[in-house]
Order: structure tokens, then C-alpha cells, then sequence
């Protein structure tokens, strides 16, 4: 299978490049200097070149608090670059995978949230993603939308990484215990995104690690997990407020996934310890995650 991917050079993207390519498929990753997805005519230059069967769609404004101040920037990034990729898909007959996330729902649900749920987001990022999914739905003749959650790999950045570098600075940790989800591993999530392409059903999935813990509780295990003792000490969502609004529920119900017959994805708490079992030796990669210990991520 020939797959481009775009938005190749982050955490999911850099998975993907390699879990493909291991598995035989002919893989051109590209980041943004190479294919800005915003651009039409660089968009098409693209696929014209690469000739894909498959496009899978990783690039995306993550900077959550940013986007409220910076709705255009994030607008233009999730969701016009879904509209000109999927245009150009549906003019050549290719299968557009869109990669989208939790925040397009509002984190008031008590239960897992599958596929069938309204979305409703509360932040700019969560609308701006929501606007990508419509985009790709309404152009592109064969697409496949994919929410996940809580999403890490690689060297960051990530909430993982951030957790070790101030357990090993800090005398404590304060982590909001208040919001809670499924922490997912992109070394788990990458095949299961190409089994998804293999069984060309088309539509939305979600597709996150099994189990559900606050940051509080993730944040624990990590620190456990390294062999530290700084304590961890949990705080609520009001003491430590961010510019946009958290889901306080984040769990995906991967519904439709087990409707079709597959495996759940494995527990979080085994996804921690392949990730932090295939660091390197310093336990920390260089990487630029943010200082903040709360959750400021994606």
C-alpha cells in the first residue's frame, strides 16, 4: 500500500512512518516545509508525485491555550488543511484518514462516549478539530475520522516526558486529579490505525488505549514507573486554570471497534511500560515539552 502522511514529523507521525514501513508499505512522510496541507497547489503537487493509495492526515495546531487567542491559526491548520486535503483525495480516489481527538466533546458525560454521541466542544481547539471532521466527511468520498485521547510517543512533547524531567527537578508534583481518560500509547495506536485502513470500513472511530485514570493517577505511575519517590500531590482543575477549558471526561468508548469484531487495545498501564521500556538510556530524550506540570496537553 502506498501511503503519504502528513504532519510526519510528530509523535503519531513518526510512529506511523516506521510501523508501516516495517510492515512493507511504501511510506512518504512530510512535514510541513513539505507539504503545507493549507495549500492547494502544494497539496496536489503532492499527491501527484506520491500517487498514494492512502492519505493519512497527522498535521495539526495543537497548542491548545494558544488556540483561544489564535482561533484563525488554529481554524486554518484544522480545519481548512482537512478541506484542501480532502478535495484533492476525493479528485483522485483516495482514502482520506483524519485524525481528530476527545476535545470535540465537552467532558460532561459520566460514561464512555462512543462514536454515536453528539459532539459538543468548550475550546477553540476542540471546534477547530470538530471543523476538521466535517470538512473531511462532506468532500471526501472515501475518509476515515479517528479520535483518540491523551496521545504520546516518541520525544515528545508529551505529558510523560514533562512528568519525568519535574520528577526529577521538583521536590513534588502538583497534578489536577479532576479530569480523567485513557492515556494512549502511539506505539499501540499505529498498527491499530493501519488494521483500521485494512478493513476499508469507512466512517469515525475511536481507538485509545483500554482504562481510564486522572492525570493525578498517570502522573503516579509515571513517577512509579521510574523508580522516583517525589511525591505527587493531587489538586482540582480550579487551582490550576488554563486559558481553554479541559474535558473533565475523556473516555472513548472504542464502540465501534469492538462492533466490528477487533480486540480492544491494550491497558494504559502497558502502553507506559513499553514507552518508557523503548526510551533511551537517559530515560529522557531531549525534547521541548512544556514546564508546566498540570495537564497542558492535547
Amino acid at each position: 500500500m502506498r501511503i503519504l502522511l502528513t504532519g510526519g514529523a510528530g509523535q503519531l507521525g513518526r510512529e506511523l512512518l516506521d510501523t508501516a514501513t516495517a510492515e512493507g508499505h511504501e511510506v512518504r512522510s512530510t512535514t510541513r516545509a513539505e507539504c503545507d496541507i493549507t495549500s492547494p497547489a502544494q497539496v496536489r503537487a503532492v499527491l501527484d508525485d506520491a500517487r498514494p493509495e492512502v492519505v493519512i492526515n497527522c498535521a495539526a495546531w495543537t497548542k491548545v491555550d494558544a488556540a483561544e487567542s489564535e482561533s484563525d491559526a488554529a481554524f486554518l491548520i484544522n480545519a481548512i488543511g482537512p478541506r484542501v486535503l480532502a478535495g484533492a483525495c476525493a479528485a483522485r480516489d483516495v482514502l482520506l484518514v483524519q485524525i481528530s481527538t476527545d476535545y470535540v466533546f465537552d467532558g460532561t458525560a459520566t460514561s464512555p462516549i462512543d462514536e454515536w454521541q453528539r459532539p459538543h466542544p468548550r475550546s477553540v481547539y476542540g471546534a477547530s478539530k470538530l471543523a476538521g471532521e466535517y470538512e473531511v466527511r462532506a468532500l471526501a468520498k472515501r475518509h476515515l475520522v479517528i479520535r483518540t485521547s491523551w496521545l504520546y510517543g516518541r520525544d515528545g512533547p508529551n505529558f510523560v516526558l514533562t512528568m519525568l524531567r519535574a520528577a526529577a527537578a521538583r521536590p513534588e508534583l502538583r497534578v489536577v486529579s479532576d479530569q480523567v481518560g485513557s492515556p494512549t500509547w502511539t506505539g499501540h495506536l499505529a498498527p491499530i490505525v493501519l488494521r483500521a485502513i485494512a478493513r476499508d470500513v469507512p466512517g469515525t472511530l475511536h481507538l485509545t488505549n483500554s482504562g481510564v485514570v486522572s492525570w493525578h493517577g498517570f502522573a503516579e505511575a509515571i513517577v512509579a514507573a521510574a523508580g522516583r519517590s517525589t511525591p505527587v500531590i493531587p489538586i482540582t482543575t480550579a487551582e490550576y486554570p488554563t486559558a481553554a477549558p479541559r474535558p473533565s471526561y475523556s473516555v472513548l468508548d472504542n464502540r465501534a471497534w469492538r462492533l466490528l469484531g477487533e480486540d480492544p487495545l491494550p491497558d494504559w498501564r502497558e502502553g507506559l511500560t513499553s514507552y518508557l521500556a523503548n526510551l533511551p538510556a537517559t530515560g529522557v530524550p531531549g525534547h521541548s515539552a512544556a514546564g508546566r506540570v498540570a495537564h497542558d496537553l492535547p
